[in-house]
């Protein structure tokens, strides 16, 4: 069997979305790191495996994949008998729901959680000053999809269904960075969200990625 190889960075919220799916999958993979700060996601040989110069990348054998999304859905497809079921196979209905929740991750929750990241998490890592309108414009954004979420959640245990799926999987490393920030009150002020969001952060395969970023 080709080994797997996930190159990436442990700061990026997108290789680690790719790690944790590796993990709940239970696949064994080497972890390549990429020095962002020297540049090395520029390099030629790099951008032979993602040609936008981001992270993360993905190999197995001469199979090569970028963007994260891309590269979980992969993982759950061709491991689909390993580790923990990220799919909902079945009709046609079941796989659009899955696929209706994963597209609002990517669309409605990604896009204010990773400014917010950005400004309330980030940019103190970094030393930069935090633009406070721009978080609280998307801590709004972000206030209206959770709504949505506490909505949903009356319904099912998780978004797409009663058990833990990609749809929820991706959600992790935002969460995660949020959770350190004020934002965390976002997520607290609903039960049902705050009750999925201890839930989905408790899992083995994601502490195991929070293990990686702390060697």
């Amino acid at each position: 069997m080709a080994v797997i190889k996930a190159h990436g960075s442990l700061l990026s919220t997108a290789t680690q979305r790719v790690l944790a799916c590796l993990y709940e999958k239970e696949v064994e993979f080497q972890f390549v790191p990429v020095n962002m700060g020297a540049g090395e996601h520029k390099s030629e040989n790099y951008l032979s495996l993602n040609p936008f110069g981001q992270v993360p990348a993905f190999e197995e054998g001469d199979f090569n994949l970028f963007e994260s999304r891309a590269i979980t859905q992969y993982i759950a497809n061709e491991y689909t008998e390993k580790g923990t079921q990220l799919l909902l196979p079945g009709s046609n209905k079941t796989m659009a729901a899955l696929q209706l929740w994963k597209e609002v991750e990517a669309l409605q929750f990604d896009p204010a959680s990773s400014k917010l990241a950005w400004e309330l998490f980030y940019k103190p890592f970094f030393g930069l000053t935090t633009d406070t309108s721009v978080a609280e414009e998307n801590e709004a954004k972000l206030a209206k999809v959770l709504d949505v979420y506490e909505t949903r959640l009356a319904k099912s245990k998780y978004l797409a269904c009663d058990y833990f799926t990609l749809a929820d999987l991706h959600h992790l490393p935002n969460i995660q960075c949020l959770l350190g920030t004020p934002a965390k009150k976002l997520f607290d002020s609903r039960p049902l969200v705050s009750a999925w969001v201890a839930d989905i952060t408790a899992r083995p395969a994601w502490s195991k990625v929070l293990a990686m970023q702390k060697k």
